[in-house]
């Protein structure tokens, strides 16, 4: 790895510093009355959300979830019995998983997806003898 430039230090130390002024975790736990995670931020704040929502949480346990911990900076949520990390600005945007998971996620969603519109062409693709094969490449 190269060295760094002093310049490069200092534009590395000052995103460093603006990402500990953001929004820090200062606990977290799983209520398993209301079967969701819940994250405290230093403000106060609170978030909640279904462990099944969040990559590597997925088919979590009441037991998998009875130790989350919280990262020395409150950047990060740690689940140790399921080696598992969640990114605390990225769980404020939503974003509960890498972009491969959330993007395979959305997909599974959107192929589920049912509309009034949607059932119509379905009929009418029917009618027609279903969806039209693929031409063979040639």
């Amino acid at each position: 790895m190269a060295d760094m430039t002093p310049e490069q230090f200092q534009k590395a130390q000052l995103r460093g510093e603006a990402r500990l002024r953001g929004p820090l975790a200062e606990s977290a736990h799983y209520d398993a009355g209301r079967g969701r995670l819940i994250v405290r931020l230093v403000s106060g704040v609170e978030i909640g959300f279904p462990p099944a929502l969040a990559e590597g949480l997925e088919h979590a346990t009441a037991a998998d979830l009875a130790v989350i911990e919280v990262d020395a900076c409150g950047l990060g949520i740690h689940v140790p019995a399921l080696d598992a990390d969640l990114y605390v600005p990225a769980l404020l945007k939503g974003v509960l998983g890498s972009e491969q998971w959330m993007a395979a996620r959305m997909g599974a969603k959107g192929g589920r997806a049912t509309s009034a519109a949607k059932a119509a062409a379905v009929r009418e693709n029917g009618r027609k003898g279903g969806r039209p094969r693929k031409a063979a490449a040639g």
